[in-house]
């Protein structure tokens, strides 16, 4: 063989095995993540290199527990995490993100106008089930305005999860919901957001993890909740309309 063949193919293998080098593995750039579904539009802005699942935290839980696939799990509400961290199956959780709930209904023609409205009954409202962490913070708000029983006296539907909520609204199919305020705000032009009392809030906090299974991917877990956590991170969140923990607040991920 020619001396500048074999010179150009050592050349050409050289290069194929520096660019194999380069290039980014899936397991350290593409986590897994289980995510509430309040957060499906906001965390693939702040990280567009993963591989979402979003659904109910509860939910949720219950799949990474039977061995679900997952890297990352971020929760609407602590008591998912925590769960996990309790069992060993996730690293100590991150809270993230704050929230409050609204009442929404469909834009254009709608007769209720504040939450007192529903008092009458007779009307169909949509709510998360007792399970799910917007179902848990509806009826605590509700207990804590003197209203639980606007439950029983509406046509309630229990939905596994906060965008089941917005959807019924936004197609008439509710009447009225109980959401995110991020959801109302996503949801802009299809719904009309109320405000709800302040001091009837019970405190929404998001919380991240790493999950613990044999062949996850550690690193780029962690590398994603570093960026989410990140102030570019934090950023995008408040854009989203996401209140934000006080940075003393927040935990290490792989403690």
């Amino acid at each position: 063989m020619k001396r500048w063949l074999v010179v150009a193919a050592a050349a050409a293998l050289l290069a194929a095995v520096l660019a194999v080098k380069a290039l980014p593995t899936d397991r350290a750039s593409a986590p897994t993540v289980y995510a509430a579904s309040s957060l499906s539009d906001v965390l693939p802005a702040i990280i567009a290199d993963a591989h979402y699942s979003n659904g109910g935290s509860g939910a949720l839980q219950a799949q990474i527990e039977r061995g679900a696939p997952a890297d990352v799990f971020a929760s609407a509400s602590p008591r998912e995490t925590q769960a996990l961290y309790r069992q060993g199956l996730c690293t100590q959780p991150v809270t993230f993100a704050t929230n409050r709930l609204v009442l929404i209904v469909r834009t254009g023609g709608s007769t209720v106008a504040s939450v007192s409205d529903l008092k009458a009954g007779g009307r169909r409202i949509a709510i998360g089930g007792s399970a799910v962490p917007i179902g848990a913070y509806t009826r605590k708000l509700l207990a804590r305005m003197r209203l639980s029983d606007i439950l029983s006296r509406n046509k309630v539907s229990n939905e596994s999860n906060v965008s089941q909520i917005t959807a019924k609204v936004a197609l008439g199919s509710a009447d009225a919901g109980f959401v995110y305020y991020t959801d109302g705000k996503a949801a802009a032009g299809r719904v009309k957001t109320l405000d709800l009392p302040r001091w009837a809030q019970p405190p929404v906090e998001y919380q991240a993890c790493v999950v613990r299974r044999p062949g996850g991917n550690g690193e780029g877990a962690n590398a994603f909740i570093s960026k989410l956590t990140a102030p570019a991170g934090r950023s995008t969140l408040r854009e989203h309309g996401f209140g934000l923990p006080a940075a003393d607040s927040q935990t290490g991920a792989d403690r």
